[in-house]
């Protein structure tokens, strides 16, 4: 059992002090908005992590708060005293992990998931390889008509059916690990080709790299990448994904590219963060930081290399659901919208809180789906009041979510969701 002041250092006590307890960030937190519970608010959680360190609550007390928060870091962005919540939200999840008693049975599994699955590029290869096999071999279309999916855990079946056509195993195997440059070289780039973004949504991999050598960046692809460590921190399995972001550092200093970039918003915050991860050991901390430094969204490299026209008239209606840890960690905002807006034909609508959680947060959906749907239900009457036909997103669990939350509006002939990289190419995008 850790001493109360173990326990301070791993909730970051002292942090809890830079919140005055204002409000600013009521308005703009979306389980604020949708429970109306102050313990279910960036500050009331601040409050209960505080407590927990001065051994007035028991662990227990903090557990379902910091469980239902999306991690958005909305809050972050208005805080008047610059009050770090995410390194707050952090510590108090590792706490809370290392806490929970669990069965045999619940540590086998997630030891699989977390240290064998997402880590192993052979088994997300096997997860998108079979998830082509079940579309293409027709076994969908059955499992969903007779009503097999709504057995799955965690409402997995909605999921299942809004996902998009899977890469083929044959064309998963064409993929290169060095991409040259199409025309006058810019620069070169290391690309993040994520585990969930490689395993469901490979095609969008191979659109972003195809307009990275459109653009002028040369992309080298670091086989020895692995899992970026999102879906560990969020967990709370700290250990793990420092872990994980060590192989990463190392994978990516052996290229010395001039940037490393990801198309995934979730992804790339974790990614830029990596340095906290190693606050506390000198060397890594350096290496760390000397990778953060090189982090940039598929949307700022295609703005800084400024290499791009676009050659179809889309010719409708588009708005825009940023991804929040974009928005909030990585502070990406304009470049998106910058590179929507030289698509010919495009009406730009802007969305409501568009930089407001839509309630995926990795894997919050599944886990807290209500909760989720809840957040979602709110995010599509905004998204209905644009009168849009596209909805524009950059991380994949936020376009899995916002397709979901278009099927349960019953709107799938009139709009579609897709994410930032899949409409440049649609537009047509050839080198300047």
């Amino acid at each position: 059992m850790s001493t109360i002041s173990e326990l301070q250092r791993k909730l970051n006590y002292d942090e809890t002090f830079n919140c005055v307890q204002c409000g600013y960030c009521l308005p703009a937190c979306p389980t604020y908005e949708t429970m109306k519970i102050e313990s279910h608010s960036p500050r009331g959680r601040i409050n209960l992590v505080k407590m927990l360190a001065e051994d007035k609550i028991t662990i227990e007390d903090l557990r379902e708060p910091i469980g239902k928060c999306l991690g958005c870091r909305a809050c972050v962005t208005v805080c008047p005293t610059n009050v770090q919540y995410g390194k707050i939200l952090e510590g108090a999840k590792e706490v809370l992990e290392e806490s929970a008693e669990k069965t045999k049975k619940q540590k086998i599994t997630e030891n699989i998931i977390f240290d064998k699955v997402f880590p192993s590029k052979k088994w997300m290869d096997f997860i998108g390889n079979a998830t082509w096999l079940y579309q293409k071999s027709g076994l969908q279309q059955i499992t969903q008509k007779t009503g097999i999916t709504r057995m799955l855990p965690f409402q997995l079946g909605n999921f299942e059916s809004v996902i998009s056509d899977i890469t083929s195993p044959l064309s998963r195997k064409k993929m290169s690990r060095h991409y040259p440059v199409k025309g006058t070289k810019k620069m070169t780039v290391g690309f993040v080709t994520g585990c969930v973004m490689d395993a469901i949504f490979q095609n969008i991999n191979k659109k972003t790299i195809d307009l990275l050598t459109l653009a002028g960046a040369e992309v080298i692809i670091p086989e020895a990448q692995t899992c970026c460590g999102a879906l560990h921190a969020h967990a709370g399995k700290m250990d793990s994904a420092k872990k994980l972001a060590k192989i990463n550092i190392e994978a990516f200093e052996i290229e010395n590219v001039d940037y490393i970039v990801n198309n995934a918003g979730g992804c790339g915050a974790t990614l830029i963060e990596y340095d906290h991860l190693f606050y506390n050991e000198e060397g890594w901390h350096k290496r760390a930081e000397n990778f953060v430094n090189k982090i940039r969204d598929i949307s700022e490299i295609l703005c800084e290399l400024d290499g791009i026209n676009f050659t179809k008239e889309m010719n409708s209606i588009v708005t825009y659901q940023s991804s929040c840890h974009m928005a909030h960690v990585q502070k990406v905002i304009e470049e998106p919208l910058f590179l929507l807006n030289q698509v010919p034909g495009i009406l730009y609508q802007e969305m409501k809180d568009y930089n407001r959680c839509c309630g995926s947060a990795g894997i919050y959906n599944l886990v807290n789906y209500e909760e989720s749907m809840d957040i979602l239900d709110l995010k599509m009457e905004k998204a209905k009041d644009t009168k849009a036909s596209i909805i524009v997103t950059t991380n994949p669990g936020c376009l899995l979510q916002m397709k979901l939350g278009i099927k349960r509006e019953g709107l799938e002939d009139r709009i579609r969701a897709i994410h930032l990289v899949e409409l440049l190419v649609e537009a047509g995008a050839v080198s300047k």
